[in-house]
């Protein structure tokens, strides 16, 4: 794993690295990273051991800059079975996204009732699929099942595995469910992305997690997606080695290309 983060703390917020630039737009801080700072601080002020992060929000309205950024949190209700926690993030000393997050309490489980689930995955294990091409200094790992990854045309889900490869923020280490924040970014591009680039930006991210994933890799594949006059939604389930644990759902809005 490479050891440089993403953040550094200083005096005046926690300072970004270069990497932790938008493909968007080289002065524009990835939109996945406000997510996992969010998730960070969340579960760093609120986190309970008894506690399970079953759901967090982030709301993208204004353009990150690469510039120094702060997350402040909120406690809106502790009760016996539920916690809800607010955050706001500001970069630069502009706020430009807020996230909100339930914790549920964790109990002993019932016996198995006949109500359906969701399904396992059919993806190959990670260490069976090619790593997907990309630059060198892409700062995560990607495997896709065959052609099924971004992009991908036709019908078919596509499926990816996702692995970070450096901390987020300096001395802090990577927990299931700041990767699953990380990773939950993704549904907007694997859904949205077509074979001649991506033109949808996502304006949020809803991360539902019935159970914290294990482990450093997770699958992100694709399910529902509705578009129409600019404006796209999308949810994707996600997986860890072991079966499912959740979806990423996304609002996304029309934008000048990224080539893919």
């Amino acid at each position: 794993m490479d050891e440089r983060p993403f953040f550094t703390a200083t005096e005046a917020g926690l300072e970004p690295h270069p990497d932790a630039r938008s493909p968007w737009a080289a002065d524009m801080l990835h939109g996945r990273l406000l997510a996992g700072l969010a998730a960070w601080a969340i579960e760093r002020d609120h986190g309970d051991p008894g506690l399970q992060p079953a759901r967090l929000t982030v709301d993208l309205y204004r353009t990150p800059p690469m510039l120094p950024t702060t997350v402040a949190t909120s406690l809106v209700r502790s009760g016996g079975r539920v916690r809800a926690v607010d955050a706001v993030v500001h970069v630069g000393g502009v706020e430009v996204a807020r996230a909100s997050s339930l914790f549920l309490r964790r109990g002993e489980a019932p016996v198995l009732d006949d109500a359906p689930v969701t399904p396992g995955w059919d993806a190959p294990h990670p260490d069976a699929m090619p790593r997907a091409p990309m630059p060198n200094d892409v700062p995560f790992e990607v495997r896709q099942a065959g052609e099924r990854g971004f992009g991908a045309p036709g019908g078919g889900a596509r499926q990816v595995w996702l692995r970070d490869r450096r901390p987020l923020v300096a001395g802090a280490a990577l927990t299931p469910f700041v990767r699953a924040a990380l990773a939950s970014d993704f549904a907007s591009p694997l859904a949205n992305m077509s074979s001649e680039g991506l033109v949808y930006i996502n304006a949020d991210m809803t991360l539902h997690l019935g159970r914290m994933p294990e482990g450093e890799w997770l699958g992100v594949g694709t399910g529902d997606r509705v578009v129409a006059d600019g404006v796209s939604v999308a949810e994707c389930p996600m997986y860890d080695e072991h079966g499912p644990v959740g979806w990423s759902s996304v609002c996304a809005v029309l934008n000048p290309r990224m080539p893919r």
